[in-house]
């Protein structure tokens, strides 16, 4: 073998483990996501493991029992999870295909909603009663199917009775956990028990995300907004129907409302957000953005079936450091729900989420491009009920 063939095989032998070495799995596929199975009372779907106490009965494969007639989101079947007034509650666990691991941050949605009829009988009184006040979802990682070593997720209260779907962030802090339990539970804190019910459906997969900050700054809500409109800031953020290519030439500058009218938005499309201006690296929001935010919150408000996403991007002159903008970025998307949220929009119809430079749509290079990639975003979550 010659000289040169010997190097050749040498570097291959060498470069292969270090290239694999730098993948990483990062998707973390749930057993029967959906919660599939045939209807029945007090059972557990495939692959999910009861997580009750052993003296009550497991959660129930819905629609069909105890009244609850609720199409599900997807597929066939879902998962109906009840809290009790003798202070019990249902959960389901699962090993996960791998480890959720200490200091790092992962991501997941499921669809959840309340059934308004969730007909049984009453561990107090014997007597039927609706388990229909809202509970909350928490979600643990643990190293047994029902271990609770640390909580990692808590949502609100659930009030809503149409399918949203609600994006779980986790950063285990305590150790690596190899189990993921989901339970419903109680408004906190419990001044008495009761009966109530969450429905669960369509589960993503986990995905490793970068960690943004630990705690948010609160975002202050809705500012005074001033009766004139001041020249706009360097890094105000223009509004244009979402350009879907780089290389397609932005369209002229268009307001949300223009853009935004029930006869042309659907779940799943995805609007820049107008004249909405903060100080360079900060998240409050300056006064001349009444104009765009008033435009959105008018849209919201006339079309109560719609709930968004507020969507929060930067460029990447922060690079390679990309903590401080996805904390610039979710801070500024945090401020514009909060805005909305004080002006009378319910808190289940906004989510908010920062992407830092992740989803540039335009090069980079040029300070244009950066400024169009420093912008917010509204996506269209679910409508129609």
């Amino acid at each position: 073998m010659s000289f040169e063939r010997k190097f050749m095989w040498v570097i291959c032998v060498f470069a292969i483990p270090f290239s694999v070495l730098g993948q990483k799995e990062q998707t973390i596929n749930f057993i029967n996501p959906s919660f599939e199975g045939l209807p029945k009372a007090g059972e557990a779907p495939n692959g999910w493991y009861d997580c009750g106490k052993p003296e009550e009965t497991p959660p129930d494969i819905q629609p069909g029992a105890f009244a609850v007639t609720k199409s599900p989101s997807h597929g066939n079947t879902y998962l109906g999870l009840v809290v009790r007034d003798n202070e019990t509650n249902e959960g389901v666990g699962q090993r996960l295909s791998k480890p959720l691991e200490k200091d790092q941050c992962y991501e997941f949605s499921m669809d959840i909603c309340r059934s308004e009829l969730y007909l049984s009988t009453s561990k107090l009184t014997g007597q039927e009663a609706n388990y229909v006040t809202p509970a909350k979802l928490r979600v643990y990682g643990g190293n047994g199917y029902c271990n609770k070593a640390e909580l990692l997720y808590e949502t609100a209260v659930v009030t809503n009775t149409r399918w949203l779907s609600h994006t779980f962030r986790l950063h285990p802090k305590n150790g690596n956990y190899s189990y993921l339990m989901i339970e419903a539970y109680y408004k906190t804190p419990v001044l008495f028990p009761y009966n109530g019910n969450i429905l669960l459906d369509n589960a993503s997969p986990i995905k490793q995300i970068i960690c943004g900050p630990e705690k948010m700054p609160d975002a202050k809500p809705a500012p005074p907004i001033a009766s004139t409109a001041k020249a706009p800031p360097k890094d105000k953020i223009r509004t244009q129907p979402k350009v879907d290519t780089p290389a397609k030439k932005p369209e002229p500058s268009k307001s949300t409302a223009s853009v935004m009218e029930r006869k042309t938005v659907k779940k799943g499309k995805t609007y820049r957000l107008d004249k909405v201006y903060f100080d360079t690296n900060k998240y409050n929001i300056k006064d001349a953005s009444e104009e765009g935010l008033n435009e959105l919150f008018q849209f919201l408000r006339g079309n109560p079936d719609v709930v968004v996403e507020i969507g929060g991007h930067t460029n990447n002159v922060m690079w390679p450091d990309s903590s401080f903008a996805n904390q610039l970025s979710t801070n500024r998307a945090k401020a514009v729900a909060n805005w909305l949220v004080a002006k009378g929009i319910t808190s289940d119809r906004v989510q908010f989420k920062g992407y830092g430079w992740t989803k540039p749509i335009e090069p980079n290079i040029t300070e244009e491009g950066r400024k169009k990639n420093q912008r917010v975003e509204i996506t269209i979550l679910n409508m129609n009920g």
